[in-house]
């Protein structure tokens, strides 16, 4: 594994940790372990491409300085919101499109004792982005752009979502509803 895989997947940890610690909800046993494994199911999966990017962005941004400890870990966590954001996205999705699998896996919302708790799991995540950036980003200058930048990528899918979801409908299949401005649309 790489230094930056692994680094990468050390935040993961070091933020799960804060969120399941955060003073602001008092978690029972029960759902602070509900929440560490819904955590664990649906954030680190996958290649983790997306939020190695923005890492790897964030050092092309340097030209060729050392990355600071300080800005490995904000860069990291900057990836780790695009990871949670894909997370809530795909939890939410395979419910509207009632998917069995997801990476080879069951669905989250599949999955024995989870069931339509999902949907409150995908809300949960989206919230968890605000607290990262929050806990790490409020002091900088960029932080209010940062908080637009995720908004404004959810008001899209979400729409991208909406679209696609009624052009689709069960029983309702009709591909002349479908253009190429409707395709770039979603």
């Amino acid at each position: 594994m790489s230094d930056l895989k692994s680094k990468f997947l050390e935040v993961y940890s070091v933020l799960k940790s804060e969120l399941l610690n955060d003073p602001a909800f008092e978690f029972t046993d029960d759902s602070r372990q509900r929440v560490e494994r819904m955590l664990d199911y649906n954030v680190p999966g996958g290649k983790l491409n997306r939020g190695l990017s923005v890492v790897d962005s964030y050092k092309l941004l340097k030209q060729g300085e050392e990355l600071t400890a300080e800005e490995t870990f904000l860069a990291c966590s900057l990836g780790w919101c695009i990871k949670w954001l894909q997370a809530y996205f795909l939890v939410l999705d395979d419910i509207m499109d009632k998917s069995h699998t997801r990476r080879g896996q069951p669905c989250w919302f599949r999955l024995p004792k989870v069931g339509m708790i999902a949907v409150n799991d995908g809300i949960l995540l989206r919230n968890h982005i605000s607290r990262i950036l929050k806990n790490h980003f409020k002091g900088t200058p960029y932080y209010v752009d940062l908080v637009d930048l995720f908004n404004e990528v959810e008001f899209q899918t979400a729409h991208g979502q909406m679209i696609d979801l009624i052009t689709t409908l069960v029983g309702e299949k009709d591909l002349s509803k479908y253009s190429l401005s409707l395709h770039r649309r979603i």
